[in-house]
């Protein structure tokens, strides 16, 4: 069986186009959470090595980035419907907005000298946030309305009597 033939015996909804969109998103919803993970664990690290005080907005960056990378994993099961799961693309949607506004509050107005690599290296990854943002936003909306219109069962939410 090739690839064409897997995408569209598994993909339910846009077919194989619909398919290869959606891995891709996905791809790069992973990619930018471990690039996020590398952004901030380099503050993390450099306060462990100091013995110093560890912010917790960079755990939370942290925690953010790794159940985002963990969740795209997950996602790429071969069999794994993530349309029934739109609500956790909502809920990271949400802490990726809650990452970017806490940093970008932080960074987007601050103008950095070229010697602090430091800062210039946050401000770059408040942008990396607003993109991961946006990518949350988009599989978001997208699950959503696959869950909502595209059910094949079309059966009422609360009961599951009533045909729809």
């Amino acid at each position: 069986m090739g690839i064409m033939e897997f995408l569209d015996d598994h993909s339910s909804h846009g077919g194989a186009i619909g398919a290869i969109i959606r891995a891709v998103i996905r791809f790069f919803q992973f990619i930018l959470a471990i690039v996020v993970c590398a952004l901030y664990g380099v503050d993390l690290q450099n306060a462990h090595r100091a013995h110093s005080y560890t912010d917790g907005r960079w755990v939370f960056a942290e925690v953010v980035a790794g159940l985002a990378a963990v969740t795209t994993i997950v996602y790429a099961v071969p069999f794994v419907k993530s349309y029934w799961a739109f609500g956790w693309d909502w809920i990271l949607f949400i802490l990726w907005t809650a990452l970017f506004g806490l940093f970008g509050s932080l960074y987007i107005h601050y103008h950095p000298s070229p010697k602090q690599s430091g800062q210039i290296r946050m401000k770059h990854a408040v942008w990396v946030d607003l993109v991961n943002m946006l990518l949350w936003f988009i599989t978001a909306i997208y699950s959503t309305l696959i869950f909502f219109l595209f059910r094949s069962d079309r059966r009422t939410l609360h009961t599951g009597r009533a045909k729809v």
